[in-house]
């Protein structure tokens, strides 16, 4: 007769005892983990300060320069202006930093007055230089009574006012942030 085929054990594995009582003295220790914290809630986004700004507007239009509220547009703390009739893709291209910036002018230290005049004189040495990209230095207001922004708010506005001032957003992070502003100049030409 031939052989069988090779057929396995219907028994299976054999336990040892001893290896058994091995492994529950070594885990006689072990704890099960806790239970991972359920995943936390993203804190709520400080308040704007809707009446603020409300207030500062009308400060600045009880100085006899009224704004355009198209053409200002406030997100948080971030200062955005394009002048009307502009493509939307003008302010993000400047947003975005594709335009290399040529000069700068840093407003720290500054009394209103001072920082009025240094952006009157700035201005038109860009005008005289042909500038179409230049970053405003104007601070956080960590330095100023109560840490408001005074500048901040002032140069916006009296950016707007400016004809040559196609744009502005405030700076990249590493270009100032929200203690700057990068202003896209447009210049006629003379006939």
């Amino acid at each position: 007769m031939g052989r069988r085929p090779h057929q396995p054990d219907r028994q299976g594995p054999t336990i040892d005892i001893e290896d058994t009582a091995r492994f529950l003295r070594a885990v006689a220790d072990v704890r099960p983990l806790p239970a991972p914290p359920p995943p936390a809630r993203p804190a709520p986004p400080p308040p704007l300060p809707l009446q603020r700004y409300r207030d500062e507007r009308a400060v600045l239009e009880s100085l006899g320069h009224p704004l355009n509220s198209d053409a200002a547009l406030e997100s948080g703390d971030e200062w955005l202006y394009l002048r009307p009739g502009l493509s939307p893709a003008l302010l993000r291209d400047l947003r975005r930093g594709r335009f290399r910036t040529q000069e700068r002018l840093d407003l720290h230290g500054c009394t209103v007055e001072e920082a009025r005049t240094e952006l009157r004189v700035f201005l038109r040495e860009a005008r005289q230089r042909r500038w179409t990209c230049v970053c405003i230095i104007h601070g956080k207001g960590l330095g100023s009574p109560g840490r408001i922004p005074v500048l901040k708010r002032l140069v916006g506005g009296w950016l707007m006012r400016h004809q040559e001032v196609l744009a502005f957003a405030q700076a990249r992070p590493g270009e100032g942030g929200g203690g700057a502003l990068q202003i896209l100049l447009g210049w006629r030409r003379r006939s």
